[in-house]
């Protein structure tokens, strides 16, 4: 038979084991929702990087298209549709100067504009009303000047 002893004990011990598995439920719901929120604003930030970068990138590969003899604006902005497409970049605006590219044209610049909103992998407001911009500016091959 048990004593006394070792029965205070065991409903001791039962007892601080329920107050230790409260304790970590009030842990959890203070941390938890602190931890979540941190998690989706770091994958906010990461998207919002790669639409930057894309950008850039687009931009630079849109100019790269426009400086070759004989390109013209619809090249570029294949160029730069196709690479933001890849991204899952949508609803870009294009801007391409000078409109038409010509012979004498001596460098070509590439502006590219696009909203976070639509843009955003999740549904928070860290980034609703960014407008994010990239330019690139590159000198056409095979222009002489006439000076």
């Amino acid at each position: 038979m048990k004593s006394s002893v070792d029965m205070k004990s065991a409903s001791h011990r039962s007892r601080r084991s329920a107050v230790r598995v409260g304790a970590v439920a009030v842990e959890f719901a203070i941390v938890a929702p602190i931890t979540f929120m941190l998690f989706f604003a770091a994958y906010e930030f990461s998207r919002a990087n790669m639409v930057r970068h894309s950008l850039d990138i687009a931009a630079y590969e849109g100019a790269r298209a426009g400086i070759t003899p004989g390109a013209t604006v619809d090249d570029v902005e294949q160029r730069v549709t196709r690479i933001l497409k890849g991204v899952g970049v949508r609803g870009a605006t294009i801007e391409v100067s000078p409109d038409p590219i010509g012979r004498t044209t001596p460098a070509i610049t590439v502006e590219v504009d696009v909203a976070m909103g639509p843009n955003s992998w999740t549904q928070s407001e860290f980034f609703r009303a960014l407008n994010m911009h990239a330019s690139a500016t590159l000198a056409r091959e095979g222009f002489t000047s006439n000076d």
